[in-house]
């Protein structure tokens, strides 16, 4: 067995399935997943604060860069908050519906119904900031973290199917730039806002663009 001096390895136990087991198991899940929607349509019912941690806590599971987690996950559920998050995307979403994006990039999102309007940012009961942390600060000298992109974008996956798991709704939102939440939250200068979403209910009214994903012959290449 590979061992090493630093961190000694542990023996790894979990199930594993054959056969029938196997394939229902992987096409369960696929349509578990594949009911998964992004949704703007939030309901004010509160969400406990313990399902929340759960929530992030599954998502600081996900592998990392030499197991650096360069994460931090705020989760932000004082209306104040969210009222200065949300004035300040909307000031950036105005100058992005009217200058900064191409013509065709709003034509691409007519099928989506948004605007520089975010109501949902102070409607859903918690905001989720996902920040990714370029270095790391010991005793004044600073050391890399690596693939942090990477290693935050794998993390935010684990995110958004433990909400969907919890059977909540949520919204990747990118208020491009983001470097205002860095201000608002008051964070350190080794964090940069990656995401901010939404989590909460939906309204009993929601809908969804009725939009189609992409077939398996669209997205996978075989080499047998």
């Amino acid at each position: 067995m590979a061992t090493s001096e630093d961190k000694p390895f542990i023996p790894y136990r979990n199930p594993t399935y054959e056969g029938k087991a196997l394939l229902q198991r992987a096409e369960e899940f696929y349509q578990f997943m594949n009911r998964r929607r992004s949704l703007r349509m939030f309901s004010d019912k509160p969400v406990p604060k313990e399902v929340i941690q759960n929530i992030i806590m599954t998502a600081s599971s996900a592998p990392s860069g030499a197991h650096k987690q360069p994460w931090t996950f705020c989760a932000i559920s004082s209306p104040e908050v969210k009222a200065k998050i949300r004035q300040a995307a909307e000031k950036e979403e105005y100058t992005n519906y009217h200058g900064r994006m191409s013509d065709t990039w709003l034509d691409d999102l007519k099928a989506f119904g948004t605007d520089e309007h975010k109501p949902f940012l102070e409607i859903a009961p918690w905001l989720i900031v996902v920040c990714k942390r370029a270095y790391e600060e010991y005793e004044g000298e600073k050391k890399n973290n690596y693939y942090v992109t990477e290693s935050v974008g794998i993390a935010t996956g684990f995110l958004l199917t433990a909400i969907h798991h919890a059977g909540l709704v949520a919204l990747t939102h990118t208020p491009s730039p983001m470097s205002f939440l860095t201000k608002v939250l008051n964070r350190p200068t080794n964090e940069r806002p990656f995401l901010l979403i939404p989590v909460g209910y939906p309204t009993e009214d929601a809908e969804v663009p009725d939009i189609q994903r992409k077939p398996p012959e669209d997205v996978i290449v075989y080499y047998e």
